[in-house]
């Protein structure tokens, strides 16, 4: 019966720890600004995950204590904001951010570009679509930004 349901007084001090790190997160995520919820780039989402797996497998763990999950967490977190930092000098904004791909000019596919940004034609139409596009020859530009969103320049009327 005991493997069904645990030992009861443990079973509170799980819950403790569960809300605890809950909140340490909050307040982590909430201290290092609203990227790493609002703006989800490769980075963010290896920290969202990560405390993800902190808060959920720690509480749980019968040999970790809040204070090790705590400094695990917050290991995660300055981390995080040394990377987000970083990414304000030239070099690290070049090792952690994509540059931007132009990805159509003046109504032309950049088939190169797209492969380069590791995308395929029916990737690049289900974006345009996603922005009322159904044909690249009606649009000036299209990039593709840093953060993995797709920019349009519609073309200026003729007259």
């Amino acid at each position: 019966m005991k493997e069904l349901v645990g030992h009861p007084p443990e079973l509170v001090w799980v819950g403790v720890k569960a809300v605890l790190l809950y909140v340490t997160a909050v307040v982590g995520f909430r201290i290092s600004g609203r990227r790493t919820v609002g703006e989800v780039s490769p980075y963010d989402f290896v920290a969202a995950v990560a405390v993800g797996a902190i808060v959920g497998r720690l509480p749980s763990a019968s040999d970790a204590s809040y204070l090790a999950g705590l400094v695990t967490l917050l290991a995660v977190l300055l981390v995080h904001a040394l990377v987000t930092r970083v990414r304000f000098t030239r070099v690290g904004r070049r090792l952690v951010d994509h540059p931007p791909r132009l990805l159509v000019a003046r109504g032309q596919v950049l088939d190169d570009e797209l492969r380069g940004a590791g995308l395929t034609r029916a990737d690049l139409d289900a974006l345009l679509r996603g922005h009322g596009v159904t044909d690249p020859g009606g649009i000036d530009f299209a990039v593709l930004e840093q953060q993995g969103r797709l920019s349009i320049v519609a073309r200026a009327p003729a007259g």
